[in-house]
């Protein structure tokens, strides 16, 4: 099945997400040629910008002298109905207004026939729904995972006043799913944007597994100093791998710590939640022997054990990127040996291991060498597995 995943670190918006699809591939002239049968008058562009380094697109609709009136539930849908698009597109598009509808009679606390969608009823967020649920289709998209979402912090500006964020809209469509904020205190995902990824995604969550096919990033309004304003979407193939995530790589060249300090920061990293920390020798300028740290995280703890490398080593800046994490299916099978029981590590293709921290309790408490207990543990598990 064709997978696209929404990795919204930087938050959600309806014109990132149709910015991104596009990126990805989805052909600009004909989603362009979908919204124009819209009716709507307003006039669509893409263009290739850059948000904090990273090259990405920017969808803009054009809808200068026209007014932004409000609508009603009923007008949308049957603006959707009558334009001459695909059966999947339209009901996404139909599905994502019924969300936002719902969402904002809770709000108000009225019925949903009597709410008027302000912003999300303007042309420019008709436009981008519509449009997101065209790329899809174009696309092939058979089925959509998204991330935890950065809602962002602080306040926003609304028709209804100073509304903390999440806006309450947003708030009420994200209700159940992973949420966070981090990085600049402004709204990073919009009531369109969150209609969009509740609606749609199947899960939210970790990378799923899959063999990626195209990557594509839609660029937001503003450009951050310390993030880029950007949504990633990873479009794929899925994969028979059981466990397959998105992770931070944190690098540093250091040169001058002690092996004691080195040491001792590894410990750090790992007892606060690094899926794995190592070091490796350098030959560095001006002749100096230095080492490599090198730390897979998740990405939600990338800050945390950035913070910690600053505070424990004597590097003063680090190469952050990410990267796809495949592990192998395993299960635990355990063996009694001579010594007492092992846990083994056994792979889908049948590679079997034994648990180090067993092996080690046992050698320790018996007095028996260590390769002893590793090699009865071995032995024990192919008696089994016969």
């Amino acid at each position: 099945m064709r997978i696209a995943y929404l990795d919204a670190f930087s938050g959600i918006s309806g014109d990132m997400t149709v910015g991104a699809l596009l990126d990805a591939g989805a052909p600009a002239g004909r989603l362009i040629d979908a919204l124009k049968s819209l009716e709507t008058g307003a006039q669509f562009e893409v263009e290739k910008t850059r948000r904090g380094g990273v090259t990405a697109s920017k969808f803009r609709v054009l809808t200068e002298g026209q007014s932004h009136g409000h609508r009603h539930l009923n007008h949308i849908l049957a603006m959707i109905d009558k334009a001459p698009l695909s059966d999947r597109a339209k009901q996404n598009a139909s599905d994502v207004f019924r969300r936002l509808g719902d969402a904002e009679a809770r709000v108000h606390g009225v019925p949903v026939e009597k709410v008027h969608f302000h912003e999300v009823g303007a042309v420019d967020s008709i436009a981008d729904i519509v449009g997101a649920c065209v790329a899809l289709d174009l696309l092939d998209i058979g089925e959509i995972h998204t991330s935890a979402i950065n809602v962002g912090s602080g306040t926003v500006n609304t028709e209804h006043g100073m509304l903390p964020v999440p806006a309450p809209a947003t708030a009420a469509l994200l209700e159940g799913k992973p949420i966070y904020a981090r990085g600049p205190a402004c709204e990073l995902t919009t009531p369109t944007g969150a209609a969009l990824a509740a609606t749609l995604s199947a899960h939210f969550g970790a990378l799923p597994a899959m063999s990626i096919a195209q990557i594509g990033y839609g660029a937001g309004d503003r450009d951050f100093k310390d993030q880029p304003n950007v949504l990633r979407v990873l479009v794929g193939e899925r994969t028979t791998a059981t466990e397959a995530t998105l992770v931070s790589v944190i690098e540093a060249n250091i040169d001058d710590s002690s092996p004691q300090v080195l040491g001792y920061a590894l410990d750090r990293l790992l007892e606060a939640g690094a899926l794995d920390a190592s070091f490796s020798p350098l030959h560095m300028k001006k002749n100096r022997p230095g080492a490599l740290l090198r730390v897979i995280a998740k990405p939600e703890q990338q800050e945390l054990l950035a913070d910690i490398i600053f505070a424990e080593t004597s590097t003063l800046g680090l190469r952050i990127y990410s990267a796809e994490r495949r592990v192998e299916e395993r299960r635990i099978v355990e063996v009694e040996t001579a010594f007492g029981k092992v846990r083994m590590k056994v792979s889908g293709h049948g590679a079997s291991t034994p648990e180090y921290e067993d092996c080690r309790t046992l050698a320790m408490n018996t007095g028996t060498p260590l390769v002893k207990i590793l090699a009865a543990a071995q032995e024990a598990y192919l008696k089994v597995r016969k």
